[in-house]
């Protein structure tokens, strides 16, 4: 097994590993688009999915002229997927609850 190349941020690994998961032919111009970082960096990301063993990439043809990247998760990656999931759900709703927090303070002081 090839060892990764730094470690990418969760919330991204997740983002785009569920993004793989739903278009496994996306191109990395369109992740880039989704989740709003630099076509290097969605690169540089697919990479170091690649080389820890979460995604696997395949050629296809899209036409007769043109060739097209598949990307596939693992049984590794479909794992790691589900786990980052509860992790990112976790997360958001720790968020959540301090943005509700605030808000209602918010509201509170503003009725006062």
């Amino acid at each position: 097994m090839k060892k990764p190349l730094k470690t990418i941020d969760l919330d991204l690994h997740f983002r785009i590993l569920q993004l793989l998961e739903d278009n496994p032919d996306i191109s990395q111009r369109e992740i880039a688009q989704k989740l709003g970082i630099s076509l290097g960096g969605v690169n540089y990301c697919l990479k170091a999915l690649i080389n820890i063993g979460h995604i696997k990439i395949g050629n296809f043809n899209k036409n007769p002229k043109k060739i097209g990247y598949i990307y596939l998760l693992t049984p590794r990656g479909i794992s790691e997927k589900i786990r980052l999931t509860s992790g990112f759900l976790k997360r958001k709703m720790a968020e959540y609850r301090l943005l509700k927090e605030e808000i209602d303070s918010l509201q509170s002081k503003l009725k006062a």
